[in-house]
């Protein structure tokens, strides 16, 4: 919990609440003690107290790409690139590459195929180069401990993970959709052992081990998207990148899913079971074309949550040597008020993790709101250890029942001391100006200063990626 000097502001309240019991909202003073002290909790002047309502015309976003958001004061943008053959669906950004010293953002496309699939962006000139095509809805771009970069598809039971070498030096390649192989096997090759599904949320540690979801919603009974772990064969020790393919951590492996409720010799699983302690039961996945997680999610009977999307990595917890990650669940804001979550998964240390030792454990994190709902990327900020979360809202279609109208970007405090395991509060740092778009992608340099994200299909019909700064 982060430490506020507000004993004076809170003695004030004390002596009025017998006065005026009926008319004092805690929830309302606790919310403007996050605004009051921004500064120190977030590292902003001000936070915006709405999103907003307007939409700039397609001239005003091309002549000005930053009229597209409204940030929180104190905080500046950039545009890293802006240029017409950059893709229009730009979604999920890897530093290359590092995130100390990054030259390059290593870009998934998150359109079908006939599209560029995974694109590199030069941060200072912001030219555009296409490495990949071949892809169906590129979502994830992560790049590994062991210098390659991991993009994979957003495309139903039918996703399909890509690992790639020198992504500076691979133009071009394609992808053979029949039967997975590329014009240039020495740079770009599938990884069936990690299975197949609905990609989002990728999350891997620096021995190799991996966190994934599928992103699925509920249907006629089903449990909606699953958890998956992929311990590799050989974990990464650590040492100089690869220069072969043949020698990741993600050629060979096995995977589990998570399975929430240990009662009764770990039975207690199933719908009303969503959070607390499990295990990681383990997957065939000798399907030399990857196997179908999502089927298998079924047939082990697997925790399901709605549309898992975005993961990453508590950076605090790993510099002790401890696995927790948190992920968004989008819920669905415009037919259900199910306004969705995050939660966080702890899997014990990082040997427990790679050897199943752990006892797994699911909490609430955020609960959505109206205000503040369908969160969908997630990013540790390194540093201050804050969570900043991009939504993806149904808008537009929300727009007359009290919903904001434009999505937002919020900044959620971590848990403190307190009896429970949520954020101590959020407040939001941008608001975009476009009805299109919403921001995606967002990712830190290891300063936790400088914030790259993308501006996915907005007014001006190609990518948009901006650099926030100003952070204190």
């Amino acid at each position: 919990m982060k430490t506020v000097s507000i004993a004076i502001a809170l003695g004030m309240v004390a002596q009025s609440v017998g006065a005026i019991a009926d008319e004092f909202d805690f929830g309302k003073f606790r919310d403007r003690q996050l605004f009051e002290h921004a500064e120190e909790l977030f590292g902003i002047e001000r936070p915006l107290s709405a999103a907003s309502s307007i939409s700039v015309s397609a001239a005003t976003a091309e002549a000005n790409p930053l009229s597209m958001v409204t940030l929180a004061r104190g905080l500046r943008a950039r545009v890293v690139s802006s240029q017409a053959d950059l893709a229009d669906h730009s979604d999920m950004l890897a530093l290359w590459p590092d995130n100390i010293n990054p030259t390059h953002l290593i870009v998934c496309n998150e359109q079908g195929l006939g599209f560029a699939g995974v694109q590199r962006v030069n941060i200072a000139t912001g030219a555009v180069a296409t490495i990949l095509s071949g892809t169906t809805l590129c979502d994830p771009a992560h790049v590994t401990p062991w210098g390659t970069v991991i993009i994979a598809e957003e495309n139903g039971a039918s996703g399909r993970m890509f690992e790639i070498l020198d992504p500076l030096n691979t133009t071009g390649v394609t992808i053979n959709n029949i039967d997975n192989s590329t014009s240039d096997p020495t740079h770009v090759i599938y990884r069936p052992a990690v299975g197949r599904l609905s990609f989002e949320g990728v999350a891997i540690y620096p021995n190799g081990v991996m966190y994934y979801g599928d992103e699925n919603r509920p249907s006629k009974g089903n449990g909606g998207g699953a958890y998956y772990k992929f311990i590799p064969t050989n974990l990464w020790g650590g040492g100089a990148p690869i220069t072969n393919l043949n020698d990741s951590p993600l050629a060979y492996g096995q995977v589990y899913g998570l399975r929430l409720g240990k009662r009764n010799a770990n039975t207690d699983y199933g719908h009303g079971t969503n959070i607390g302690l499990g295990v990681w039961v383990t997957i065939d996945n000798t399907d030399p074309n990857g196997v179908n997680l999502r089927a298998a999610a079924a047939t082990y009977k697997l925790t399901g949550y709605y549309r898992p999307e975005d993961i990453d990595i508590d950076g605090k917890a790993l510099t002790n040597g401890q696995v927790r990650f948190c992920a968004n669940n989008t819920g669905n804001e415009a037919f259900d008020r199910a306004w969705g979550e995050t939660i966080c998964v702890t899997d014990g240390s990082m040997l427990d993790a790679a050897t199943n030792a752990a006892t797994p454990e699911v909490q609430y994190f955020v609960m959505g709101n109206r205000d503040f709902s369908m969160m969908d990327n997630i990013v540790f900020q390194p540093g201050r250890g804050n969570w900043v979360m991009h939504e993806d809202r149904d808008a537009v279609e929300m727009i007359g029942a009290g919903y904001p109208f434009n999505d937002s970007m919020w900044v959620c405090l971590e848990d403190g001391a307190d009896a429970d395991t949520l954020s101590d509060g959020c407040v939001r740092i941008a608001t975009m100006n476009d009805f299109n778009t919403e921001s995606t992608g967002g990712v830190f340099d290891a300063s936790g200063k400088r914030f790259f994200f993308s501006l996915i299909h907005n007014v001006t019909g190609h990518g948009t990626i901006l650099e926030v700064t100003g952070w204190k």
